[in-house]
């Protein structure tokens, strides 16, 4: 393992409440296993690419870690209803991560819908490199989930497969394809291939109960949250 040493963030305005500031503390990871990966995660990091990260934000702990219990996981009416839409329908592939021209057009397509309805800031302008360093040059190999719609690939979600349950980093959508509830039929397939290796939990990354972009998390029941003692603990049942 080599991580660089903390670089703290100036404060800036939160990209989940925007009516507060955030700031955040990165590390850069230039060699880092899977392995060693989960032990940070667990401890309350993220990452994109080789910047780890997690939140020291001034008097506000918006942001908790949160992760299902895939055994007594039972999906409610509306996942239900977005598994239904969806497993006979769509094509899953698992797939090395790559900044190709399908990956690039679904993610300008779905950063353009998400800054008109909930004013994320513009990312028109990211590149193929920047795509790149953000998806694709990881430290440890991850997985990009490829779901098609006939041939048209109308989701994208980006997976780190850890010995503890997947991790799901990000998840793109067509926006022409939104009633399908697609993000929702991400996690529950990444809850089926958990349940089917006998993996205890899925990590969907931080939960804010305010941001509605991230407050979805806790409707996959029952979860858990890291507490501020540093302990997993029982959430929503």
């Amino acid at each position: 393992m080599i991580v660089s040493p903390p670089i703290s963030e100036r404060s800036s305005r939160c990209g989940y409440l925007h009516d507060r500031d955030w700031r955040l503390e990165y590390r850069i990871a230039f060699e880092l296993s899977a392995e060693e990966y989960a032990g940070w995660m667990l401890r309350g990091w993220r990452h994109f690419g080789r910047t780890l990260f997690r939140p020291r934000c001034l008097g506000c702990d918006a942001c908790r870690p949160i992760r299902i219990d895939v055994d007594r996981f039972r999906p409610d009416r509306s996942q239900r209803r977005a598994r239904k839409a969806n497993e006979s329908e769509l094509r899953l592939e698992i797939a090395e991560p790559v900044a190709g021209p399908e990956q690039l057009a679904l993610y300008h397509r779905y950063h353009a819908h998400q800054e008109q309805i909930r004013q994320w800031p513009d990312r028109q302008d990211e590149s193929a490199e920047d795509y790149h360093e953000s998806f694709v040059d990881n430290p440890f190999p991850t997985e990009e989930w490829r779901y098609y719609l006939g041939k048209n690939l109308v989701g994208l979600g980006y997976v780190d497969p850890l010995s503890i349950g997947p991790s799901a980093i990000t998840f793109l959508h067509d926006p022409d394809h939104r009633d399908r509830s697609l993000g929702t039929w991400n996690v529950l397939a990444l809850i089926d291939q958990a349940r089917a290796l006998g993996q205890p939990h899925v990590y969907l990354g931080y939960y804010v109960a305010d941001c509605p972009s991230m407050a979805y998390k806790a409707r996959f029941r029952p979860n858990q949250i890291l507490a501020r003692d540093g302990q997993w603990r029982d959430f929503q049942s």
